[in-house]
């Protein structure tokens, strides 16, 4: 008789028991809409695991000079963020007295804790060293951001791509200190600019790019008014600033020289 216990199924492949556990509401009595609150934002965490897996692979790619492979990458990812943006859909079912009632029992916990969104905005250039005092020291999500601050974000990734091509990157640029965060330059946008009138294959790459930075700015967008929606000009949960902060991220970019250079396009 075969022994069907160690065969890979559904269930044991995704684990979903285990997975389907993971939801503990701490309102007592339950409060109903606590359960949405918790599935969305663990759903939130997946999707910002697989983009982090995602950019590192295309950072890898432009680093091994397939730009093709890169692109469609890059396509995938901004896919993710559409999905991202309409879960903000499901979140304002929830009304702001709905909401109000598990809210007490976040206490300290804040979307601001997000490590893997820190990571995000690290690999995008968004490097701010207090981040890290936000996480314990030695913390496995300390360690993480600590590693992503060291390393080349996706711009300098891909502007080393640039160089491997033939293009004229400056060398201060390439040799930057890649802590520091993505700083315009008017020597790169004039590389970009030839990049655009010359080789078509790269400038469809520098439009992913651009992709890639408005949605993630659409996705910012629609979580402020999300909670504005919610919680109006109050703070946040942990005694984070709330809407006032999320507000002043608005128009932030990952990658200002692809938007510079339009202008002398």
């Amino acid at each position: 008789m075969t022994d069907n216990s160690s065969f890979v199924t559904y269930q044991t492949y995704l684990q979903i028991a285990e997975l389907l556990s993971l939801q503990s509401p701490l309102s007592d009595p339950e409060e109903h809409d606590e359960m949405l609150f918790i599935v969305v934002h663990q759903v939130y965490e997946l999707w910002f695991k697989v983009v982090l897996h995602e950019l590192d692979h295309a950072g890898a790619l432009l680093a091994e000079g397939d730009a093709p492979r890169a692109a469609g990458t890059l396509k995938r990812v901004l896919t993710v963020l559409k999905v991202l943006v309409a879960q903000v859909d499901i979140l304002e079912t929830m009304t702001p007295v709905e909401f109000d009632s598990f809210r007490d029992r976040l206490e300290a916990a804040s979307g601001f804790q997000s490590a893997q969104f820190r990571e995000l905005e690290f690999v995008l250039g968004r490097k701010r060293k207090a981040i890290l005092q936000g996480f314990p020291e030695g913390s496995a999500e300390r360690l993480r951001l600590e590693r992503r601050f060291g390393e080349p974000g996706l711009w300098d990734r891909f502007l080393r791509f640039l160089a491997a091509r033939g293009h004229a990157v400056p060398a201060d640029v390439l040799d930057r200190d890649v802590s520091l965060p993505v700083e315009p330059s008017q020597e790169v946008q004039a590389t970009l600019a030839h990049v655009y009138r010359t080789d078509p294959e790269l400038s469809s790459l520098c439009e992913r790019l651009v992709d890639l930075d408005e949605g993630v700015q659409e996705w910012r967008y629609r979580h402020v008014k999300m909670v504005e929606r919610t919680i109006g000009a109050r703070p946040g949960t942990g005694g984070s600033p709330g809407a006032a902060y999320l507000r002043s991220t608005l128009g932030a970019t990952a990658f200002p020289d692809l938007w510079a250079v339009r202008t002398v396009l």
